[in-house]
């Protein structure tokens, strides 16, 4: 009776209770977001910095508005080309419609799979198992879903600013921090519809599908908006429409966050709902998860490697085989701007090309950039299996962890070879519909050049892997990221040589503009085959770890 009793504590584990999947969820969105905010305000510095450096003349931007400021075909994939003489115009133009896709493409991934994903995997009823409710656990997800777009704004906004505040681009800090908030917009309204669907549907697969054809019907319409001038209303029955309406950095249209903020709230509020009204694991619309077995590569780890990452490569071969087409169409035009410039086609001449080829080199960077996110896609897809618990059901089998992720890596190579030989083919294919002169051979050429960053970056983040497992995707996308910032800087302000060797995209040759340096590029890819054999070693020395 005279024990000393010691009362519990509800109120501290009520409040965290009561925040927990806030907490959990906040977390790999912030994380995310900030990741992502960096690419994009990278890809505007990128862009309006070439701008800015390659077309001084006035003569050169009358060029490039003759080529692009009444070209439909253009217009319709990446929007109208308004007010593209001006450094602001065209950042937009190259930026915004990009941007808004790539954007809402990563809004559907995470509102799927933080909320359905999670669901489906069976980790929701752990947290459902407490205090937290259907809907308020829908709700504490929204709010950290919002934290993650703030993030994404921030990060995005602080990088266009400082870019603004240069003499070369000279954005006031208003106008930067609105362009900011256009490209956020995008994202917002199809996580929003990711967390939607994931009500809806009774798997992840299923909700990303939906809100993915959300997506593609809205840049249909787009599309047809902008063919025509006369059908420029039907941009406000899309909401990538709404996004383009909003012209920051030309002429600003607030109004256009009118729709865009009442789709977020709509979307949120029916999320919430439609929680609450379902069991756990169940879904709105009927499951028809009864249907024949597909055991379709399902023969062994390589196979099944390709299975799981069957949908995301083939939405980067989509986004390959588009952009190379956009490149090619326009590399006759490209090629001229560059003519018309005295410094550039002094430059280039004296490299021995001229033209499209001319334009292709400097273009096809770009391309090396997109592979390198394919790797660190990799790697951060074979770490998830390692961290999620999947990969134990694998090794529990007679399989080697040594077999599991050489196979992973030789897939993932193979991956990286393919998407170069695509990005060459597809950027010819465009190229020969404008007959702009490229020679198929050069191209493909050209393709295999930009595959050997991507290599290294595949390599090191397989050795992270293998040594320091839960800073994997961080290291790796920091060397994509860091490679990607010294090729920014280094050609608009002066950097010791030193600082540009640490960037893998320096070492390889902007070919064709420039020959393709071999020695170089198989230096690259002896360095990541040596990292990733020494990532290979350590993952076989280790216990599994989760995240």
């Amino acid at each position: 009776m005279g024990a000393d009793v010691r009362p519990e504590a509800p109120f501290t584990a009520g409040a965290w209770s009561s925040t927990v999947v806030a907490r959990i969820t906040g977390r790999k969105v912030v994380r995310s977001a900030v990741g992502w905010g960096a690419v994009f305000g990278v890809y505007v510095a990128t862009q309006s910095l070439t701008y800015a450096t390659s077309y001084k003349s006035i003569a050169a931007r009358r060029l490039l508005v003759k080529e692009f400021g009444s070209n439909a075909g253009i217009s319709a994939l990446v929007g109208p080309a308004f007010r593209i003489d001006t450094v602001a115009g065209f950042t937009v133009w190259k930026c915004l419609t990009v941007l808004t896709i790539t954007g809402a493409v990563w809004g559907i991934l995470i509102g799927t799979r933080l909320l359905r994903g999670e669901e489906e995997a069976g980790r929701w009823e752990l947290l459902l198992a407490g205090r937290t409710t259907r809907r308020g656990a829908a709700l504490q997800a929204l709010v950290a879903y919002a934290a993650g777009l703030v993030a994404l704004f921030v990060t995005t906004g602080l990088l266009i600013v400082a870019l603004g505040r240069t003499s070369k681009v000279d954005v006031a800090a208003g106008g930067a921090l609105f362009f900011a908030v256009a490209i956020v917009a995008g994202p917002s309204m199809f996580l929003v519809a990711g967390a939607l669907t994931s009500q809806l549907a009774s798997t992840r697969r299923q909700a990303a599908g939906a809100a993915s054809a959300f997506l593609g019907a809205s840049y249909a319409i787009r599309m047809v908006a902008d063919s025509d001038t006369g059908l420029g209303w039907l941009r406000w029955a899309t909401p990538l429409g709404w996004v383009e309406e909003m012209k920051p950095l030309t002429a600003p249209n607030p109004l256009a966050l009118v729709p865009i903020t009442a789709l977020v709230v709509v979307a949120g509020l029916l999320t919430v709902y439609l929680a609450g009204r379902r069991d756990l694991g169940a879904s709105t619309l009927p499951d028809h998860s009864s249907s024949r077995p597909h055991l379709g590569l399902l023969s062994g780890p390589a196979g099944l490697a390709l299975r799981l990452m069957r949908p995301t490569l083939l939405g980067w071969a989509a986004s390959i085989v588009a952009y190379g087409l956009l490149l090619g169409s326009i590399a006759k035009a490209g090629g001229q701007a560059i003519t018309s410039s005295p410094s550039l086609r002094l430059v280039f001449e004296r490299l021995g090309v001229s033209g499209a080829e001319a334009y292709l080199g400097v273009a096809l960077l770009i391309m090396a950039v997109v592979l390198g996110f394919v790797a660190a896609g990799q790697v951060t897809a074979a770490r998830s299996e390692e961290s999620t618990g999947r990969l134990e059901h694998l090794l529990a089998r007679p399989l080697s962890r040594v077999s599991w992720l050489g196979r992973r890596i030789v897939v993932a190579a193979g991956v990286l070879v393919a998407g170069g030989l695509l990005a060459g083919l597809s950027t010819w294919v465009g190229a020969a519909s404008d007959h702009a002169g490229v020679d198929i051979t050069t191209m493909l050429q050209a393709g295999l050049n930009v595959v050997p960053p991507s290599v290294l970056i595949l390599g090191i983040g397989v050795l992270v892997v293998g040594a320091r497992p839960r800073m994997s995707a961080a290291v790796t996308y920091a060397v994509l990221v860091w490679s990607l910032l010294v090729e920014i800087t280094s050609g608009v302000v002066g950097v010791n040589h030193w600082i540009i060797d640490t960037s893998v995209f320096h070492q390889m040759a902007a070919a064709p503009s420039a020959p393709i340096d071999w020695t170089s590029n198989t230096v690259m890819v002896v360095v990541g085959a040596l990292a990733a054999l020494a990532g290979v070693a350590a993952f076989r020395r280790r216990d599994l770890q989760g995240e």
